[in-house]
This record gives C-alpha cells, structure tokens and sequence, in this order.
C-alpha cells in the first residue's frame, strides 16, 4: 500500500443526507464501515424520507456490486475506489481503542481510528457534530459533509438596495437603474429597492428583467383588505402573482410573512383569480423522516396539530376578507338611491367572502399533505406551499420540485435561522441551497424577508433573543 493513502471514511447521516455523496470524493478511497451498511438495513424500511433515501443510497451498492468486490474495492467513475471496511475487532494494532464499541456510532469511529493506525490518511466525515467531536478526541481529522452548501455570507437575498435622491423617485426609469446594470452583475427577477436617503419610508421597487431592463413593481390588486407592509412583503407578492415563475423561495426569520403572503396569494389565485384548482400546503414532519402514522384519527385529522401555523394565517385572512365583504354587505342594505344621485347606478356587491379552512379542504380547494405522500407523483394545475423547507435536505428539496406539474406553482418557504434537522445547518439545508442553484433562471424569483410584522414584541424577540 502506498504511504498515507488518502481514505474517507463516511458516516451513515452522509449517505442519508445526499445518496451522492459516494461519487463525491476525487483522488481517494471512499469507506463504508460494515456498521454503516447495517445501520442503513435498519432504516430501510422508514415510511418517510428516511427510508427512501437509504434505499436509494442501497441500490447504489448494489450496482456497484456488480463491478467487483466491495471488501476489495470497487474502481468508481470518478477514479476513486469504493470499499467496505469491517470492523477490525480482533486487530492487536487496534487494541488501545477506549470508546465503547457496544454503541454503532463508536464502531464507526473504531474503523476510521483503526485505518489511521494501519497507516492511511483518515479523514471521518459526518453530518453529526457530536461524532465529529468524537473523532477529533481519539486523534482523527473530521469533516463536515458541505457538498452543495452554500457560504452564509452568500446566501442568495433576491434583492439589494439603494439609497437614491428623492427626485429619483419620480422618474419612471431612474438614472440609478440603468448604471446598477452596467456595473454589476443583476440575475433575472433580482428586486431593486431604491430608497429615498432622507426618508426609508419613500420608496419605489424595480424587477430586473435582463438585458439592462427593468420592471416597476406595483402591489396586486387583491379584493380583501390586505396589503404588503414593507417593502420585501411587496416583492414578495409580486413574485407569488406572476403566473410566468413557478418557483419562489420565501427565506426570513419568524413573523416576517412568509407563510401568510404565500397564502394569501394562493387564496386569491385559486378563489378569485380561479388560475389553479387548488391549493396544495405541506411541512415536514420533525423529526426529519419521522410519519405521522402513529397519531390517532384519519390523514386530515393527523395532520391539524401539525398544521397549525397554517390554521392560524389561514383564519386572519379569511377574518379579515369576510369583516370587509360584511361591511360591504351592510352598506348595499342601507343604501339609499335617494339620498345622492352620485350612487344611483351603484353596482351590488360582489361577494368576496371565504370559506373557513375545513370548508376549502371538504370542497376540494385545499388540502394539507405529510411530505411522506408526495413522492411520485406528478401535481399539476395546483398552488403549492412546502413550509419549514429549512428543515429538509438538498435532495429531499429536488425531489419536491420533481412532482410539480403541468400549469402549477410550487412556493419554498422558511427560516433558515430556526433548524431543527440534527443534520442541518443554515448553509446545507434544501431551502438556502436550492435559492442560490436556481439564482439567475427566469423561471425562479427569491426574496429575504427582513422585518417582523408579526408584533412589537415579535421583533424585539428577533432582535434581542
């Protein structure tokens, strides 16, 4: 063997995080502990996300297994070889190990710390900061599986800002506009919120079109009361109304809006509009992989607790439309042609009233999906929202927007500083990485909700906490 040969040793949470990431590693031997196969055999069977992404990762051995012999090494495409370590119990240059082997996560460690000692470059990889802790005590260099991810500093915004003269305002196409354009490199459906310098509450927003051209954005004209109350709301909602981008991501910390616009942009699309047939909302199940089998009642009924947050926007919009239409109501019944000729052609009110939730779902305008159920199949004609996507993988993500359809839009949303996946963090979770992949395609808009409007409290929350 030649000295040092560089060996990756790769944990089980690497291969269920990106089935991949196997073909990942130039110039090298990628390990696969036997404890490892044997923790995926017990995951197999997972109704969740869990368990189809370990098949998946299953499979790829298994083809492997037909190039030649995995204990020996199998040559991948790549030029790197692939190879199953067992576990090195009765290995006298091993004996010093003082980690309990009893527990699968240290026998993982025993390989790669056994590896080192026979004379191979080691270096673990793990998504599990704890094991990579681990490593670093019993003397082998861990990596972080970041494949993919995306710096923190450059997550993708969707928007940048400009403080420009008041005047500048005016102008349909400001000087500013046409200078930005030139100087730096825009993406397609990039917002521009020029600013006035003296007053942050006089501004205009602009959509970059390519080409050096630019779009004013104007807020939708929606038939309930309900308006953006900042400037990235209104981006956000002209991104959600665009019938020509079928991909939006939402990314911002808790009370900025997200899951209120998207749902207010899906109610009024599908009610009023009458652009899909449906709404289509999921959220993961935390755990990541866990199903919602074993919560009593039918799918809908195991699914409200869980849905709550959707419960709750859904009931301040439909509160706040139907007050307006019984508002608008009461006046047609008090309306008195004689009393003015200004109103005797009044036309009668349109009623823009909303069915309550449950009502949506008995109708067929909504339903409210465990991500579990979602896989293989193709949605078409419907407005989707996956909610907390920061809590899924790169690829759980890809595959979400593989099952979008034929005329539907699929809608990301979440806080990519409120994580609870083990395995995630802000610059490897599905929801930040598939932002910055699809920046720049015509097809996809971003925007970075900044400010809570949630509450005074919300904020102080955000700010302080």
């Amino acid at each position: 063997m030649a000295a040092r040969e560089l060996l990756y040793i790769l944990d089980t949470n690497v291969l269920i995080h990106d089935p991949e990431s196997i073909f990942n590693f130039e110039n090298s031997i990628v390990g696969i502990p036997i404890a490892v196969l044997e923790e995926l055999d017990k995951f197999k069977n997972d109704p969740g996300q869990r368990g189809f992404t370990t098949r998946k990762v299953i499979r790829y051995f298994d083809a492997l297994r037909n190039r030649g012999n995995l204990k020996e090494g199998v040559t991948l495409d790549n030029g790197s070889k692939l190879q199953v370590f067992f576990t090195p119990h009765e290995d006298v240059a091993c004996s010093s190990f003082e980690l309990d082997q009893g527990i699968k996560d240290n026998e993982i460690l025993y390989t790669a710390w056994c590896m080192q000692k026979k004379g191979y470059d080691v270096k673990f990889v793990s998504k599990d900061i704890n094991a990579r802790v681990k490593s670093d005590v019993i003397g082998v260099e861990a990596l972080d599986y970041t494949q993919g991810g995306v710096e923190k500093d450059q997550i993708y915004k969707g928007w940048i800002k400009l403080q420009v003269p008041s005047i500048q305002l005016k102008k349909d196409s400001p000087e500013e506009l046409d200078q930005l354009s030139r100087e730096q490199e825009l993406t397609i459906n990039q917002y521009v919120l020029l600013e006035s310098r003296h007053n942050p509450y006089n501004y205009v927003v602009f959509r970059y079109l390519g080409n050096h051209k630019f779009k004013p954005v104007q807020a939708p004209q929606l038939r309930w009361p309900l308006e953006a109350r900042n400037p990235q709301q209104l981006m956000a909602l002209d991104a959600l109304f665009d019938s020509s981008i079928p991909l939006v991501t939402l990314i911002g910390p808790a009370g900025t809006g997200k899951t209120f616009l998207a749902l207010l942009a899906a109610l009024h699309k599908v009610l009023i509009e009458h652009e899909f047939e449906k709404i289509l909302v999921s959220r993961p199940v935390i755990p990541l992989g866990n199903d919602i089998g074993y919560l009593p009642g039918d799918i809908q009924e195991k699914l409200h607790s869980w849905m709550q947050p959707i419960y709750d926007n859904m009931d301040f919009i439909t509160h706040s439309a139907n007050v307006a239409n019984q508002m608008a109501v009461y006046k047609d019944e008090n309306f008195n042609p004689k009393s003015s000729n200004k109103y005797k052609h009044k036309k009668p009110h349109k009623d823009t009233s909303i069915a309550s939730l449950d009502e949506l779902i008995k109708e067929g305008k909504l339903s409210l999906e465990a991500i579990t159920y979602m896989r293989g199949r193709s949605i078409p004609y419907q407005f989707i929202l996956i909610d907390e996507v920061q809590n899924l993988t790169p690829h759980e993500v890809k595959t979400l927007i593989s099952r979008v359809g034929e005329g539907s839009k699929i809608i990301l949303a979440g806080d990519p500083f409120q994580i609870d996946s083990p395995y995630l963090d802000i610059t490897s979770n599905g929801l930040v990485v598939a932002a910055s992949r699809f920046k720049g395609q015509p097809l996809f808009a971003s925007v970075y909700l900044e400010s809570s409007e949630r509450s005074e409290l919300s904020r102080l929350a955000n700010e302080l906490l």
